[in-house]
């Protein structure tokens, strides 16, 4: 799966969730907490989808903002996960 399928995913998830808006642009690299589209409660969910629709699992230690604050970073995130050797 490329970067490019996993963004469309999680931004297509995140519309349908968080953003009631149609017209409201979703950036790759806007911060999703920083603009109030997503709160804590919210990446908690996300973290969800993310687990069960990529089939990965996150470690305590990798539930930073710097990998769940921004489509872009979520997608370069769980393509690394999804690469071989990489857990």
């Amino acid at each position: 799966m490329t970067q490019e399928q996993i963004k469309d995913q999680v931004r297509q998830f995140i519309r349908t969730n968080f953003v009631f808006d149609d017209r409201r642009v979703l950036e790759d690299k806007e911060s999703l907490l920083g603009s109030g589209v997503i709160d804590s409660t919210g990446i908690l969910e996300l973290i969800s989808y993310l687990e069960e629709h990529f089939n990965v699992k996150f470690e305590d230690t990798e539930l930073t903002g710097e990998n769940f604050d921004s489509v872009e970073r979520i997608s370069t995130f769980v393509e690394a996960k999804l690469s071989p050797g990489v857990h």
